[in-house]
């Protein structure tokens, strides 16, 4: 993900975090597949995909504070 990227994930809200989340780790679980049937080239993309997960759910624990601070 690339920084210009990365600055749109704040934008964007809890719900269209949540569902970016539930797409990386159903690509994550179908890459896992692949490379378990030796048809992955690029192995590493795993790994990128697994970075991406963690930089929604820091995002989204940031936003969920928030809203707790206000309330």
């Amino acid at each position: 993900m690339k920084s210009r990227n990365i600055k749109d994930l704040h934008t964007k809200t809890i719900e269209e975090l949540k569902g970016m989340y539930k797409n990386l780790k159903n690509e994550v679980l179908q890459l896992n597949l692949e490379k378990a049937q030796n048809k992955l080239k690029d192995t590493r993309s795993i790994f990128w995909k697994k970075k991406d997960i963690a930089r929604i759910l820091t995002i989204l624990k940031e936003k969920e504070l928030m809203d707790e601070k206000t309330n």
